[in-house]
């Protein structure tokens, strides 16, 4: 393969990124440097990935074709503190978990992972040198900036715990000890970028750049995908017809190309990945197996096509979404093959998503029945005593109803 020059190597870097922060790094460390950029994605095994990881993935992939050194932060302590989304005695399991799905992922979209280097966060973050570093930035970023910081990335409470606090710390102090030149992350890590770069330079670290893909819409209406919400996301292990299920009930308003999270996911994930593969600029493919009844099957060769299609709603939402379905099936086929034949895989799942135990439902108590001997809280009414009651009240309702009758009866006026 022909090396690429220091604008290619650049253009393919930064290809397809909602942002950049501090660009002319990496262009100094290409052009001046004359070496290879090393840049570090980090992912917090917290609930089990989903299809929007495909979109980290096939940007890590453009790292590894531009000659980058690339790491993968299993941040297993990070995901401890997140308000402790993953136990402690699991998350080894989960960070064991996720490396396997990101792995198989590259391998699924022919992404070559002899280059990649997995690094596990607890291998290093216990270490007198980088606590020694977590305390000195402490000490120059505020209660408000960290929290500021991570309200996009830490799960947010009524009554915060310290280590949401901690954790944009720790993110910040990670790019110094992975010796990194650049972080690369969701945009909805900006925050936590933004703290390095303005930090790190103040307990006599360089700055870095930051790059950041766009977030996958989920499946309702507005929001991204999140592990969090099941209804959200596709896991990169569901059943087929699990898949096809969530996709019929996704969001897909006719005529709507804007708020549409399939259209979205067709542009980020399906194209690039075909890129990706075919290795042909803006090669796109999608065939939507529509019923003879409603036109018989239609093949598109342009995302272009596609949209205005639907936007003329030439193409229905259910059209769309067979089409979305199959494809989705046909990029988590090889993930699960690979699952079912890997017994470590399986165990690496099995250990850290083990099945929740059914809550116990609360029993109510029973309210005794009062006593007329109130000094004796042991003392429980006999039966006769019972009976007496329901006598006297019986007794007590008939007598009000008759005054009631003959008070009545003494309003009448005879005429």
């Amino acid at each position: 393969m022909t090396a690429l020059t220091t604008e290619e190597q650049y253009k393919l870097i930064t290809k397809d990124l909602q942002e950049v922060l501090n660009g002319q790094i990496i262009k100094n460390v290409l052009e001046n440097e004359n070496r290879p950029l090393k840049i570090y994605w980090g992912t917090a095994p917290t609930g089990k990935p989903h299809c929007g990881y495909f979109v980290p993935m096939i940007k890590l992939a453009h790292f590894l074709k531009a000659g980058c050194e690339v790491k993968v932060l299993l941040a297993d302590l990070h995901a401890f503190l997140d308000n402790m989304k993953a136990p402690l005695e699991v998350v080894q399991y989960r960070a064991k978990y996720y490396e396997f799905v990101v792995k198989s992922i590259l391998k699924s979209i022919n992404v070559p992972i002899e280059k990649l280097k997995f690094v596990v966060g607890s291998s290093y973050q216990q270490n007198g040198d980088y606590i020694m570093d977590l305390f000195k930035l402490s000490n120059v970023v505020s209660q408000n900036d960290a929290k500021r910081a991570g309200a996009d990335v830490v799960k947010q409470v009524a009554n915060p715990l310290l280590s949401g606090l901690i954790y944009p710390l720790m993110q910040a102090i990670d790019e110094e000890h992975l010796d990194v030149d650049a972080q690369f992350g969701g945009v909805d890590q900006r925050k936590i970028f933004v703290l390095a770069e303005e930090n790190l330079p103040s307990i006599g670290y360089k700055k870095r750049a930051h790059l950041m893909n766009r977030m996958v819409p989920g499946l309702g209406q507005g929001g991204k995908m999140s592990a969090s919400d099941p209804n959200s996301k596709i896991d990169v292990l569901e059943d087929p017809k699990v898949v096809k299920k969530k996709i019929n009930s996704a969001f897909c308003a006719p005529g709507n190309i804007t708020d549409n999270g399939l259209i979205s996911f067709i542009e980020n994930v399906i194209q690039p990945i075909q890129e990706l593969k075919t290795g042909i600029e803006n090669s796109f493919e999608l065939n939507i197996n529509r019923p003879e009844k409603f036109g018989g099957p239609i093949l598109y060769k342009s995302i272009e096509d596609l949209k205005n299609d639907f936007k003329d709603e030439k193409l229905s939402p259910p059209d769309l979404k067979i089409g979305v379905a199959d494809k989705i099936n046909e990029l988590l086929e090889p993930i699960r093959k690979e699952y079912e034949s890997s017994k470590e895989f399986q165990v690496a799942q099995e250990q850290g998503y083990p099945p929740e135990k059914p809550k116990e439902k609360k029993v109510k108590k029973v309210k005794k029945i009062g006593t007329k001997y109130a000094g004796n809280k042991d003392a429980s009414p006999q039966p006769e005593i019972i009976a007496d009651a329901k006598k006297e009240a019986e007794i007590s309702e008939k007598a009000e109803t008759v005054d009631e009758t003959t008070n009545k009866l003494n309003d009448v006026k005879i005429e």
